[in-house]
Formats: structure tokens, C-alpha cells, sequence
């Protein structure tokens, strides 16, 4: 957090889909800095307790939601909660994702990944914006959203529908950036891969060995450094807005 940040000043953060991995890590790192945190789950509320104990113990306060970001009236009705609360938002992060093949002719499939990625944090981001308006830090509030590297334009066979639903949260970032200018900067962490995913072909060793060869850094990234660059475009970089940081490595390069 900048040095001329109010001592006396909590910046409220709200993480969706804070309950495990990255969502995780990013609600921990913006508690350590000073932050409370209202976090958000779909279906791991044991776990979103364990990262709320955790916050809580870092001395801040930690508030835990329910939110199915593929329920848009839910997700709307959570960010007019927050415009309408006497307390600004500060920070507003969205982790919440979901990652899925699906065939072309799915189209279920597509509406869905299209709501979780892209519509949901759009709708929350827009009735939360009075709150996000009203914050007190010096460099005025901050939105960060989870995109995806390989939806910059490095695509990968099979997730044709979920890379659309990332480019279209790219592409909110930066339209968000303009109407939401001055008083909020909207960023995006755009990572290759970073926690590998815990079931199916890519947690498999030699799948992770093929694309590892292609990472001129030669490895994974870590949890922890995704959520030191949410942090930083959260709380420090008060002259960013509108960009899509790729944390990938060097994977765009090769």
C-alpha cells in the first residue's frame, strides 16, 4: 500500500471464490496488507471458513458469502448490498472461474462458462461501483480480475468456448477502466499456469512436462506470486489501469 495511505484506514476487499488455491492465497495476501475481507464461495464453505480463521488471525476482519456467479440476480444483488452499505469497497477481485472443455455444439456449456467468466463480475462490478466510488485510498479503489494468458491470443484446442469467456473479461477490464475513471483503476492478472488444475488429462505429469518445455522460465508459477501481482495492482500501483498483466513465465514468447 502506498506510505501515504491513512494509518488509521482499513481498506475493505471483497475476493470471489476465496475459498481455496489462488482465491485463496489472494485473500490472505490482501489481509496481511491491512485489509478486511469479505470472501466469497460456490460450493466449499469449509474451507472458506478455514481462509476467513486465517484472516482473522492476521488481525483483520473476514466476512463469508455464498455466490454462484452463474445466478446473475445473485451477483447483482451482492454488489447493491455493498453500494448501498455505510463502508466502502476498496478492492474488489475477481477469482471466481470456471474452467471447462466443452464441444463447439455445446451451447449450454458456453452460456454457462460466458456467466461465471465474463457477465457475473460485469454485473457485480456495476452495482458495486457507488461503494468503489467512495473509497478513501489514495489512489482510489481497485478492481482486479483473473484472466487467462492463452485468451490474448495463444489459444489452446478444446476450450474454445471458456478462452471467449476469458477475452470478453479482458476485454470488460479495459471498457471498465474508461467509464470507471478516476476514481477506480481496473486491472487484470492474465496467468499461463499457476496452480495446475487437481484432476483430468493436464494434472498428469507428462501433459505438464510437454508445457513446461515451452515456459522459458521452466516452471510453474506459484500461488503466492499471483497473488503478490493482485496485490500489486490492488493496493500499489495507483497509476495503472486498463492493462492485462501476463504472468505466464515467459510462455507468450514461445
Amino acid at each position: 500500500m502506498p506510505e501515504s495511505a491513512p494509518i488509521s484506514y482499513r481498506p475493505r476487499a471483497l475476493v470471489t471464490g476465496a475459498s481455496h488455491r489462488i482465491g485463496r492465497a489472494i485473500a490472505i495476501e490482501l489481509a496481511a496488507r491491512g485489509c478486511d475481507v469479505m470472501l466469497t464461495y460456490h460450493t466449499r464453505r469449509e474451507e472458506a471458513m478455514k481462509t476467513a480463521e486465517r484472516i482473522e488471525s492476521l488481525g483483520g476482519s473476514a466476512e463469508v458469502r455464498r455466490l454462484d456467479l452463474d445466478d446473475l440476480s445473485a451477483a447483482t444483488q451482492l454488489g447493491m448490498r455493498l453500494a448501498e452499505a455505510d463502508r466502502p469497497l476498496d478492492v474488489l477481485v475477481h477469482n471466481a472461474s470456471l474452467y471447462l472443455q466443452a464441444p463447439l455444439e455445446d451451447a449450454a456449456s458456453a452460456e454457462r462458462l460466458m456467466r461465471v467468466n465474463a457477465l457475473g463480475p460485469c454485473v457485480l462490478t456495476g452495482a458495486a461501483a457507488p461503494a468503489l466510488v467512495r473509497s478513501k485510498l489514495p489512489g482510489g479503489s481497485a478492481v482486479v480480475a483473473m484472466g487467462d494468458m492463452h485468451a490474448l491470443g495463444r489459444p489452446r484446442q478444446g476450450l474454445t468456448a471458456y478462452g471467449m469467456s476469458k477475452a470478453a473479461l479482458h476485454d470488460m477490464v479495459r471498457s471498465l477502466a474508461r467509464m470507471l475513471a478516476p476514481h477506480v483503476r481496473v486491472n487484470a492478472v492474465a496467468p499461463g499456469v499457476i496452480a495446475w488444475p487437481e484432476s483430468g488429462p493436464e494434472a498428469e505429469g507428462a501433459f505438464q512436462e510437454r508445457y513446461l518445455a515451452r515456459v522459458p522460465l521452466q516452471r510453474a508459477g506459484t500461488i503466492e506470486e499471483a497473488a503478490g501481482a493482485v496485490r500489486w495492482l490492488a493496493l500499489e500501483a495507483t497509476y495503472v489501469t486498463g492493462q492485462v498483466l501476463t504472468l505466464d513465465g515467459g510462455r507468450w514468447l514461445a
